[in-house]
């Protein structure tokens, strides 16, 4: 069947991750933090995820915020930095998170094509409001999913099954997008098509499926339905 719905996740696939600790570093009198925002952001996204997939495993959820702090608590413990107002400072900021600079031309050539996108997230409801209207990408995106309507966490099955009871299509009219292999390898073993966008050049996940199309950005999304 022909691609008519394209759905992306949010967060470090369509919104840059990295981008809060980044920018809180180069504000004035950060200098702790410019010393190891690397290191921050990576640990920060690693245990925002960890601690989605144990929650998940041990039926203990609660929302993507609450993650995402838990795991900036952990990465600035980590890196030494014991300062509440840059905590303050960075979890405001990730909800001002920006698109990747391929993003809005993108989604206008999938809009342009007649083509739905929207995005399937582990982030709650209030936050992809604020990222999809920080980043200025409401125009493109007809519907924002959230797992909190399903109350698990991705790769979970009842959180793909959102994209069929919100658009009403086949598993194979669906070209899912993400920056997280597993996510890409949970969407293909569910039956939708995927692309895997692994900016990073990191080796494939080695899981039950795998996905379908690897790409270094967005920019080609339109070429793939």
């Amino acid at each position: 069947m022909p691609i008519k719905t394209c759905i992306f996740d949010a967060y470090g696939t369509l919104f840059d991750v990295n981008a809060a600790a980044r920018l809180a570093a180069a504000e004035p009198g950060r200098d702790a933090l410019a010393a190891v925002w690397p290191q921050v952001a990576r640990d920060w996204r690693l245990k925002q995820l960890q601690y989605t997939w144990l929650r998940a495993v041990a039926g203990q959820h609660c929302d993507f915020w609450q993650v995402t702090q838990d795991g900036l608590d952990w990465a600035m413990e980590a890196a030494g930095l014991d300062d509440v107002e840059l905590r303050e400072r960075l979890l405001a900021l990730y909800w001002e998170l920006p698109a990747y600079a391929e993003v809005p031309d993108m989604l206008a050539e999938l809009n342009a094509r007649g083509l739905q996108a929207g995005i399937l997230s582990n982030g709650s409801p209030d936050m992809l409001a604020g990222a999809v209207e920080s980043a200025g990408l409401g125009e493109f995106i007809s519907a924002s999913l959230s797992v909190e309507t399903v109350g698990v966490f991705k790769p979970h099955a009842s959180v793909y099954d959102l994209v069929e009871a919100h658009y009403g299509c086949a598993r194979d009219e669906v070209l899912f997008v993400s920056s997280n292999g597993w996510d890409a390898a949970g969407a293909s073993g569910y039956g939708f098509t995927t692309a895997w966008v692994n900016r990073a050049g990191e080796p494939m996940d080695r899981l039950y499926a795998k996905p379908h199309h690897v790409l270094t950005d967005l920019t080609s999304i339109p070429d793939l339905t």
